[in-house]
């Protein structure tokens, strides 16, 4: 009977590291809540900068990611145009969790508490 083996293996699962991945500053991504959806990949996200923003799904995001509101989104907004945006990451329930517990979001946009 080998019980160490069991035991072993269930500390190394809980000890695991989740990393998750965050917004580039340098390259203008921040933090965000999609408010509203508004039809043929447009959506209106609440940006940690206070702004609201019409952001839009690229299409290599398109069909692989569905979002939906009061997601938490990674937005890249337009260097022309900053009313606009484009979503470069979603992420899931669990990860924004995660993030809200480590106060790694904005006090503005932090719905997870």
């Amino acid at each position: 009977m080998d019980d160490n083996k069991f035991h072993a293996n269930t500390e190394d699962s809980e000890d695991q590291i989740t990393r998750v991945i965050m917004p580039n500053k340098r390259k203008g991504e921040m933090f965000g809540i999609v408010e509203k959806l508004s039809g043929g990949s447009h959506l209106t996200v609440m940006c940690e900068d206070g702004f609201t923003r019409a952001s839009r799904i690229p299409g290599k995001m398109k069909k692989r990611m569905w979002i939906r509101e009061k997601d938490l989104v990674i937005v890249k907004p337009w260097q022309f145009q900053n009313e606009k945006a484009d979503i470069v990451y979603r992420y899931t329930q669990t990860q924004a969790n995660y993030l809200s517990r480590n106060s790694a979001l904005p006090e503005i946009i932090n719905i997870f508490k």
